[in-house]
């Protein structure tokens, strides 16, 4: 391991990096600071979240800077505005002792004014998101064609977010000559795509297996119906008394019904979503790092630039549609040393999609038995005692009142002491999971994959590719088939189907089947029961301008083209039993 002083930085950012207290970097930065600095060749870095990519490319950038000419010589693009402040906040510490340079984030969600007058006075570095950014060139207040040094940070959520578009119009007005540094976590076809269309003979360094994950993370996967998923996510959490963690959630909505649901039933838990305005998210964010929420649920794309290093639990409410997406979840916990586990809670229509993360991520995904009420009564008494048995005793104070408290209980034996302490703390949990019901679906075809007690088997189970060979319903029978009149053309993806589809209803949301997208038209599958509300709630709405409109899909309208791909999607949440207080 080399050292900051052996990679070729000049003094003021070894000073800066010093005040910070580091002295050796990651071994993305070791490998790309020396790279960035030797040539002006383009560069792809591939490497997992918390690996210090931020200053991979910041040190280097901030190195070349002409800090004698205020023009724009660094853009730094990021798909959220959380992530496009984390980066700001990190130059401007790395830069500390460099006199005369300046920088600014831009992002939505915030007073374009401002971001325009901290433009005017001058600066060398802008940070921001594609949106603003492109609203800033078009204004004509971020002048871009001195720019020598392009940073695309998280690509891959880049284009998943759909930003290919603002991300062209953008780099059409740098200038040809200059040094384009793409930072990604996972490098699917379309990364590779751009980095064709955007660099000139890149190098490329990557940290770590590609796809592969933190190393000390744990997977486990539990499967349940899909209307028990919200009560499974809560056992699994009073499971774990010490969970602190993130739930991810594919929209908005459903993160603010988890959210609302567990906080009902008295856990510490708060939102991160699209919604939030910066003020909103910095708050949450403040709460969480301190640890006054256990539970932060989440999008993914809100999570993005989410700097916490002591997470245990990450857990998938749903898993997301894009697999190489579940990689970077689970790489948020497993950080700065520490070990963590990746929890996914999934129907039975969904193991073949943990068969293709095992093998894309060359890990074993243990499958856990969601835990009785039992099971769960004993380890939060048996944390109850722990916590008692920890706490310190002031024996000054103690000691004035400790005569009266052992006279007002000296009629009680042992043992019914106990039970009586125990049963102020927990009577509401032993009431709660009083004849709880067992949620663990059968199903799925799960042979030889019984490893809920830690035995693995490389990942593989000799049940093949099970039920789900292509037929249409899978392992559960009835899904119900739709037709709706948008495709490929109007922008529609399977998130975005959802996500429209589950704008429009009101109440509970369908556990979503095989999603089919055409190029004029679509298909996808709904649990049944949902189609009156589907069709009368979808009349009147628009997606990108056109009229949509959802009806029953016929035999004749059947797609032969397979392009569900047999994706299941997360489904109808069940809303607890009742209040009580975290044990």
């Amino acid at each position: 391991m080399s050292t900051f002083h052996e990679l070729g930085l000049k003094q003021e950012l070894l000073q800066g990096v010093e005040i910070l207290g580091f002295s050796e970097p990651t071994k993305v930065q070791e490998l790309a600071i020396p790279t960035i600095l030797a040539s002006q060749r383009d560069l792809i870095a591939l490497a997992q979240t918390g690996t210090g990519k931020t200053g991979a490319f910041g040190l280097p950038s901030l190195h070349q800077v002409d800090t004698d000419s205020s023009a724009v010589q660094v853009l730094v693009l990021s798909p959220t505005r959380e992530l496009a402040i984390q980066i700001a906040k990190d130059l401007k510490a790395f830069a500390k002792k460099m006199k005369g340079l300046k920088t600014v984030a831009v992002y939505g969600g915030a007073n374009i004014s401002t971001q325009i007058r901290a433009l005017d006075n001058g600066c060398q570095v802008v940070i921001g998101t594609p949106g603003r950014m492109l609203d800033l060139i078009r204004r004509k207040k971020l002048d871009v064609r001195n720019v020598r040094t392009l940073v695309l940070d998280e690509a891959d959520e880049m284009l998943n977010m759909g930003f290919q578009d603002d991300l062209d119009a953008i780099l059409a007005d740098t200038p040809k000559e200059k040094q384009t540094l793409l930072f990604s976590a996972t490098m699917p076809k379309a990364i590779a795509k751009m980095a064709k269309k955007y660099m000139n003979n890149p190098e490329e360094i990557e940290v770590g297996e590609r796809n592969s994950g933190a190393k000390n993370v744990e997977h486990h996967y539990y499967m349940v119906h899909a209307k028990d998923r919200f009560e499974a996510l809560k056992r699994v959490t009073d499971m774990n008394p010490d969970i602190y963690g993130i739930v991810f959630c594919r929209t908005r909505r459903e993160t603010a019904e988890i959210a609302s649901k567990l906080n009902k039933d008295g856990y510490n838990v708060d939102l991160l979503n699209g919604d939030l305005s910066q003020a909103q998210r910095d708050d949450v964010m403040n709460r969480f790092r301190t640890k006054e929420l256990q539970l932060l649920v989440a999008t993914d794309v809100a999570a993005r630039g989410l700097d916490v290093n002591e997470l245990t639990h990450v857990i998938n409410y749903n898993l997301p549609d894009d697999l190489e997406v579940y990689i970077h979840r689970s790489g948020r916990t497993g950080r700065a040393g520490n070990s963590g586990v990746s929890i996914s809670i999934i129907h039975t229509r969904e193991t073949r999609r943990i068969r293709d993360l095992e093998r894309m991520s060359g890990k074993d995904f243990i499958k856990k038995e969601v835990p009785s009420g039992e099971e769960i009564c004993g380890i939060r008494m048996l944390d109850l005692i722990d916590t008692v048995k920890e706490t310190q005793v002031n024996e000054e104070q103690m000691s004035k009142f400790l005569p009266e408290a052992l006279e007002k209980l000296a009629d009680l034996e042992r043992d019914d002491l106990i039970k009586h302490f125990l049963s102020v703390e927990f009577n509401q949990f032993l009431d709660y999971y009083k004849n709880a019901n067992d949620l663990n679906a059968k199903g799925g075809n799960d042979r030889g994959r019984d490893r809920d007690r830690g035995s693995k088997n490389n990942g593989r189970d000799r049940g093949g590719r099970g039920n789900d060979r292509g037929g249409r319903h899978g392992d559960d029978s009835g899904y119900e088939r739709f037709f709706i009149n948008v495709g490929r053309r109007d922008g529609l993806n399977p998130v975005r189907m959802m996500g429209l589809i589950n704008e429009q209803l009101n109440g509970s949301k369908p556990d979503f089947g095989k999603i089919d997208v055409q190029n004029n038209f679509s298909f996808f599958e709904v649990e049944p029961g949902f189609s009156n509300d589907l069709i009368h709630s979808v009349k009147g709405a628009k997606f990108e301008g056109r009229d949509v409109a959802i009806e029953p899909a016929q035999q004749d309208k059947k797609s032969n083209s397979g392009g569900g791909g047999g994706r299941s999607f997360g489904g109808k949440r069940k809303g607890g039993k009742g209040k009580r207080r975290r044990g």
